[in-house]
Parts: C-alpha cells; structure tokens; sequence
C-alpha cells in the first residue's frame, strides 16, 4: 500500500503550515513550552485544534515541524578556497547555531519526534557536506565516504556533546575534527 500523499505546496494547507509556524514561534518566545498547548498554538493561528490534530498529531510533532523549518539550511555552504576550509568554517557555523539555546531546544524537539524529522536533518546536513566535499578532489574513499567521514569524525561529537553533555564543543577542536575526517577520507 503507498503512503497517502501529502499537503499540496501553496494553497490552503500552506497558509496553514504558516499561521501554526508563527504562531509557535510565537508562543515559544513568549512562554515556557510546556505551558503551550495545541488549543494555544490553534487559537493564535485563527484555526481549529482538529486541523493541527490531524495534520501534526501532537504538540511534540508541532514543535519539531517548527524546528526543522529553523534547522533547514537557507544558503549554501561557504566557499573558502579549500575542502578543508568550506568543512572547517561550515562545522563552526553548525556548532555555534546548534550550541545556541535555540538550536539546542530545536535538536531536541526533532529527537523527540517520529523517525522523519531526524532523517530530514541528517539530509540537511549530508547535502550541505556533499556539496563541500564535492568541490575538491577526489578522496579514496570517495564523496559518499568523505561523507560519512565528516559525519562520523566532526557532526557526531558535535551533536553528541550538545546533547548529552554540559559543554559544546570548542570551537578550535572543529579543525582537529575536520583534520582527522579528512585524514581518514585519503586513508581508506
């Protein structure tokens, strides 16, 4: 059986993607989260709590729409002259947007949510280091292994440490980590 389709782009369902986004980001700048609720979020936006009921399920799947709409890349990365320095400034930037408090909370809402959400971050991230590692010269890995390289050696600890951990990443150990990725990206 295939999946039934989704909201058409434009239109009604758009415009009420839209209203329920602002008026959770709103809210959530407004308020503590778990004081938002889903009649909150639908009396801001002008709509039914049914409409966000059926199309979101619950408010954890609310705030991870939301948070991947922050989390989406709105550029590409950064040309610096060399791999090594598109994946150095690029991991920087990603450190200190997911480090913030609004990155951290949006991390959090996407972990929490149904398996979708994550996967559509992972892609955000892949095709933002594809389009870096694509740039230079081949690897012996490959650009699918430079890839997993650059998860496994720079986003991994990133995330991990934003997650789980009291403290972020410095900000200098992202040249190491990038240094050791593309280390075993030629090695391989």
């Amino acid at each position: 059986m295939s999946p039934a389709p989704g909201p058409r782009p434009g239109g009604r369902s758009a415009r009420i993607q839209q209203a329920v986004h602002a008026s959770t980001r709103k809210l959530l700048d407004e308020r503590d989260r778990a004081d938002i609720t889903v009649p909150m979020i639908a009396a801001d936006a002008g709509i039914t709590p049914s409409t966000i009921y059926r199309r979101w399920g619950d408010i954890t799947e609310v705030f991870a729409d939301v948070a991947i709409e922050r989390l989406r890349p709105d550029a590409p990365p950064r040309e610096t002259g060399s791999v090594r320095g598109d994946l150095v400034a690029w991991a920087q930037e990603y450190l200190e947007e997911m480090s913030s408090p609004v990155g951290r909370a949006a991390l959090r809402d996407v972990v929490m949510s149904g398996e979708t959400n994550p996967l559509q971050c992972a892609t955000f991230c892949r095709t933002q280091i594809e389009t870096i590692v694509g740039r230079g010269e081949p690897v012996a890995s490959g650009v699918q292994g430079a890839v997993e390289h650059v998860i496994d050696h720079v986003v991994a600890p990133i995330i991990y440490r934003i997650l789980f951990d009291l403290d972020p990443l410095e900000t200098d150990r992202v040249e190491v980590l990038v240094d050791q990725a593309l280390d075993a990206a030629v090695r391989v």
